[in-house]
């Protein structure tokens, strides 16, 4: 039995090299960085684009909300706005609903 004993102790005295913990943080620093410009970066230019839509809203703008339906805006308060789908129908609506700005007269060419 005292020969696997004495193997044991052989091979603990041959230990890998330990390596440099400057390299661990590196790697977690470009993963971050990575993170930031895939995920983080692209998402709040998104935001900010949607932020303008919203502040550049006039009345008479045709909108698409993010429902899908197509209205044109009849009035605008603080935060919501007041929509007509069709004649005679007229819905409030949060500003964030809106999700894309159509071309004057994309309404009436459907």
């Amino acid at each position: 039995m005292s020969f696997f004993i004495s193997d044991a102790l052989a091979g603990a005295g041959t230990a890998a090299p330990q390596a440099d913990g400057s390299f661990s943080l590196i790697m977690i620093a470009a993963i971050f960085v990575l993170f930031y410009f895939m995920l983080i970066r692209p998402q709040n230019k998104r935001a900010k684009e949607h932020r303008e839509l919203i502040n550049r809203l006039k009345k008479g703008d045709e909108i698409i909300t993010s429902g899908g339906m197509l209205a044109k805006v009849v009035s605008l308060d603080d935060q919501y706005i007041k929509v007509s789908l069709a004649e005679g129908v007229e819905i409030n609506l949060q500003k964030s609903a809106v999700s894309t700005v159509l071309p004057k007269g994309t309404i009436k060419s459907l």
